[in-house]
């Protein structure tokens, strides 16, 4: 979704003249304005198009915009998936989608070029790649968690290829054990078409708890993510919903199905009083991807081991806000050998 500056400035009143709407579209240069009520409410889009076709027709510049107002455009909800996005435009042969609200109020505004070649971000994108991989022995014996291989490839080049494709161009790796093989692997990240750091743990410092040690003063929200996480997940769209909901940590959450092997009694005392048979268990989980913004930091102890839940709770208690970015592209955890095997299958 672009920038909310940038899809405010091509908001239109909705006493606006042509003039003023072809001036909005010049100023915004998105190719669309959004036509507001007085209450804020979508009324509907113009585009040059419109204007054009109004021109033709006898209309000009003095004339109303409402005269070539689009009526009940198509709109999505905050949230939904790119993929659905491009979907909806391809059937429907548009470039340009608004994001509403509840309301009807726009909140942003999908573009296709922005959808299909990504910006480059100025973000930085942390990840986690110091872990012993314990339970992932005996392939993490000789080899860091992140470097065993996926379809050929570690993780970890995995992850870095598939944020770079959204726009992200400065990744920090913070390592510890085997860093080594990690640092010779990637380097300064110049033959991936990236700028690579490091931080160096000499000791484990948990899912957060490395992030103390960054060097410089952050501006700019950015996201963080487990360096034994393959998922689909949209980096950029994750960053993005964080900023949005002014939130000063974000995890991304998955729902997670789990079905009871038996029949469940339910019981008051001793007295039965129903049965569910092999109920299933619905919650979301703990992703291992984040967007933080720079004032979370503030909340770790530096070189003190820190894991993310518990990030969040002091971020929480302090009365800042924490969100869930809720994700439904696929995911995987590799935490074990079959994990590992389930990852190799799915690529």
């Amino acid at each position: 979704m672009t920038e909310s500056v940038a899809w405010r400035q091509a908001i239109l009143p909705p006493n606006a003249n042509l003039h003023d709407a072809i001036q909005r579209l010049n100023d915004a240069a998105l190719k669309i304005v959004l036509v507001c009520d007085a209450d804020g409410i979508l009324a509907g889009t113009i585009s040059d198009g419109d204007i054009r076709r109004g021109l033709l027709r006898g209309l000009n510049l003095d004339s109303p915009a409402s005269q070539v107002v689009r009526r009940n455009p198509l709109v999505v909800p905050d949230g939904m998936s790119r993929e659905l996005v491009l979907l909806l435009m391809q059937a429907n042969k548009v470039q340009q989608i608004p994001v509403v609200d509840t309301d009807g109020r726009p909140v942003g505004l999908h573009l296709w070029d922005e959808l299909t070649s990504p910006a480059e971000r100025p973000n930085m994108m942390i990840i986690m790649a110091g872990g012993m991989g314990t339970r992932l022995r005996p392939y993490t014996e000789s080899c860091p968690k992140p470097m065993l291989p996926v379809a050929g490839r570690p993780m970890l080049e995995h992850i870095i290829e598939r944020a770079s494709l959204e726009g992200f161009r400065h990744f920090v790796l913070a390592i510890h054990y085997l860093g080594h093989m990690i640092e010779d692997h990637f380097g300064d990240g110049g033959r991936f078409g990236v700028h690579i750091d490091y931080m160096r743990e000499t000791s484990p410092l948990g899912t957060a708890g490395a992030l103390s040690l960054l060097d410089r003063v952050q501006t700019l929200p950015f996201v963080v993510t487990n360096g034994d996480v393959m998922t689909d997940i949209r980096y950029g769209e994750l960053l993005d919903f964080h900023v949005r909901h002014g939130a000063t940590a974000t995890m991304a959450v998955r729902l997670h199905e789990w079905q009871h092997p038996f029949g469940v009694v339910q019981m008051d005392g001793v007295d039965i009083v129903g049965f569910e048979e092999k109920p299933i268990a619905r919650t979301h989980i703990n992703a291992g991807v984040y967007a933080l913004s720079p004032a979370a930091l503030g909340y770790l102890e530096p070189g003190a081991r820190c894991d993310m839940p518990t990030l969040f709770e002091r971020i929480k208690v302090v009365g800042q806000r924490t969100v869930a970015y809720p994700m439904h592209e696929p995911w995987l955890d590799v935490g074990r050998p079959d994990d590992l095997e389930r990852a190799n299958l799915l690529k």
